[in-house]
């Protein structure tokens, strides 16, 4: 499934509360074009704040993207450094305009792991956008889906162990209540760019009953034109949870 230049007529009844992405195929997106690989990194912001503004217009509630997971420390030392700046580079760009269409900046992970600027840079900018009431763009930076799920699990243990529940009141609720992406609507959608078929670790918890889109097109080559496709598709799938036709 690549990049499309048709047009699909969405039911915007049917949309969505929640997609997450996973922003795959900046590197492979650079070396076709033959730029560094950071380069790659460079343009993916630009189809961040594209599908952002797309999204919210919309009506989409919620959109989550992956934009530093635990592993990703694995890389080279120069690619990790360039990436904790991409923070201040993409607000310096498009802050105003989010503030301006009413878009509320959050983070999940551990922020507390990335450098003091880079910190500073993301919780301004979640200040500033604090009282925003339209799309939530979730910024997934320093995550991964089982350390989610092992802070969650942390979280109610301390809990009993406080004597604040009880054994039989450690259910589905109440771990997600403790889980990173609380207070957000449950994930729909998941689409992952540039073909991959794995989730990564990415919102592992999240995606139990969530739709998965596999799209072929890679993330700086990600627009408009491309969501609408992926849309379309979720629109013609039977969500059944478990049940019956």
């Amino acid at each position: 499934m690549g990049k499309t230049n048709e047009t699909y007529e969405l039911d915007l009844e049917h949309l969505p509360a929640h997609i997450a992405f996973i922003m795959d195929g900046n590197r492979t997106w650079a070396r076709q074009h033959h730029r560094p690989k950071y380069f790659g990194h460079h343009e993916g912001t630009k189809t961040v704040r594209r599908l952002a503004l797309e999204c919210n217009r919309l009506g989409i509630k919620a959109m989550t993207v992956y934009a530093f997971s635990t592993e990703n420390f694995k890389r080279e030392k120069n690619e990790v450094d360039y990436i904790f700046k991409l923070p201040e580079e993409f607000f310096n760009s498009y802050i105003d305009e989010l503030v301006e269409q009413n878009v509320q900046m959050l983070t999940i992970g551990h922020l507390e792991l990335a450098p003091e600027r880079t910190q500073k840079v993301i919780k301004r900018c979640i200040e500033r956008t604090k009282n925003n009431t339209g799309l939530k763009l979730v910024i997934a930076f320093i995550y991964g889906g089982r350390d989610d799920i092992i802070c969650a699990t942390k979280k109610l243990a301390q809990q009993y162990k406080d004597g604040e529940i009880s054994l039989d009141e450690i259910n589905e609720q109440n771990f997600e209540n403790q889980l990173m992406t609380a207070g957000l609507p449950p994930v729909d959608l998941m689409i992952r760019s540039s073909g991959e078929v794995r989730l990564s670790n990415f919102l592992l918890w999240q995606l139990s009953y969530s739709e998965l889109i596999f799209d072929e097109t890679l993330w700086p080559d990600f627009d408009e034109a491309q969501l609408h496709k992926d849309l379309y598709i979720y629109q013609h799938r039977s969500r059944r949870f478990g049940g019956g036709k």
